[in-house]
């Protein structure tokens, strides 16, 4: 089955967005539609298919936080 659900994490440093866009895609997040309408947050709205929701949004948290280690995750909620 498939789920949508937000990621909004905070950014310790300024990026640029296609770079972290390039970051995203190559570890796992290209089913994110990204989001900076706040300066050093990213929200990431994913599709995202698997067994259940929560394992979906584990996943997710999973391969952002490998993409990048440094940003906090600071909200998380369903479609």
């Amino acid at each position: 089955m498939r789920y949508t659900f937000t990621l909004k994490h905070q950014l310790p440093y300024d990026r640029d967005i296609d770079e972290l866009l390039e970051i995203l895609g190559s570890s796992n997040c290209g089913d994110a539609l990204a989001g900076i309408g706040l300066a050093g947050r990213i929200a990431l709205e994913f599709s995202r298919e698997a067994e259940n929701e929560e394992a979906a949004v584990r996943a997710a948290i999973a391969d952002v936080q490998f993409a990048l280690p440094a940003a906090t995750l600071i909200d998380a909620t369903s479609a």
